[in-house]
């Protein structure tokens, strides 16, 4: 018998376990600490404080969650793309981080360059909600209603260039339509005006308006998956009335760049375990998301494409924040 270590398997599994061993015990700092671009109380604020116990189990290190909200959360990833560059600062954020630098001309950082994707923590649909005050019960009564009334069905969101903003848009776009948009500052304030009828439509994650919904101040009308949603029974899709339609929003951990790659990876691999814990089922339960596993760099081709979908629709319908 020839000598087992050079065979071409054995030289290749002793190259990768250095590696393993590596990310295994990259060393991390004794805080890390996760900042929420979005005010204290949203449904991605609400995910940290659930993620943030779970990661400090399995890492044995503090992990605080701090909210840092304001200019379409610009302020936020600012101050983590310009933070330490140990995995001491993670910045948790959803699509509408990347759907508002699609629409700015200026903008404190470049997401794309200065934002090192980490882990896909979960993604989900948007729910579409009407007010009782309207008669709109279906999506193809949505659609009818919006094409007979061209930018006078209202929709309102937390600001323009918002994921909500963007989902709606490419409603428009795939039916043929015009809503009218109604932005304000912050979803909050939305939802007031949607529960009073003063806006005819509100889209969002589900938990933004689901209190409305189960006091019966406000309808859910549809939601924006692919195929019917287990979460909500009954509730039938946006493709029902305009086929082949589907919007997912993703919330995901991103650090700066230049974060060691060991670092990165070993967060990458708690993250992905934390996402699939009873804590985060039961919390991922309520806007009808689910956990996605991706390594770091699958999570970033995923970032890239959906980037470049929401700048060209930026451009194609001039979506400009100044």
């Amino acid at each position: 018998m020839g000598n087992l270590l050079n065979t071409p398997l054995a030289l290749l599994a002793l190259a990768v376990l250095p590696l393993a061993a590596l990310a295994q015990s990259a060393p991390l700092p004794p805080l890390i600490k996760i900042v929420v671009p979005f005010a204290a109380g949203a449904s991605t604020d609400a995910a940290a404080r659930a993620v943030a116990p779970e990661l400090s189990k399995r890492l044995g290190v503090n992990v605080i969650v701090e909210d840092m909200p304001g200019a379409s959360t610009f302020i936020g990833a600012a101050a983590v793309a310009k933070g330490p560059k140990d995995g001491s600062v993670l910045l948790m954020t959803s699509s509408s981080t990347f759907t508002a630098a699609a629409t700015k001309r200026t903008v404190p950082i470049d997401v794309m360059t200065e934002l090192l994707p980490v882990s896909l923590l979960s993604e989900g649909p948007i729910a579409v909600g009407a007010s009782l005050q309207s008669e709109i019960r279906t999506p193809a009564q949505l659609v009818a209603a919006a094409r007979a009334k061209p930018d006078v069905i209202t929709h309102g969101t937390g600001g323009i260039g918002t994921f909500a903003h963007f989902a709606a848009e490419m409603i428009d776009e795939a039916a043929k339509i015009q809503l009218k948009h109604i932005p304000y500052k912050g979803a909050a304030l939305a939802v007031n005006d949607f529960v009073a009828g003063r806006i005819d439509l509100m889209l969002g994650t589900y938990s933004t308006f689901a209190p409305q919904v189960k006091a019966g101040r406000a309808r859910l009308v549809a939601v924006t998956s692919a195929e019917p949603h287990p979460s909500f029974p009954g509730v039938p899709t946006m493709a029902s009335a305009v086929p082949g339609f589907s919007i997912e929003l993703f919330v995901g951990f991103f650090a700066p760049q230049g974060t060691p790659a060991a670092v990165v990876q070993r967060l990458n691999r708690e993250l992905n375990e934390v996402a699939k814990s009873k804590a985060m089922r039961d919390l991922f339960e309520i806007d009808g998301v689910i956990p996605k596993a991706l390594t770091p760099e699958e999570f970033a081709a995923y970032v890239r494409s959906s980037y470049a979908g929401w700048k060209k629709l930026a451009v194609d319908k001039n979506i400009v924040v100044d």
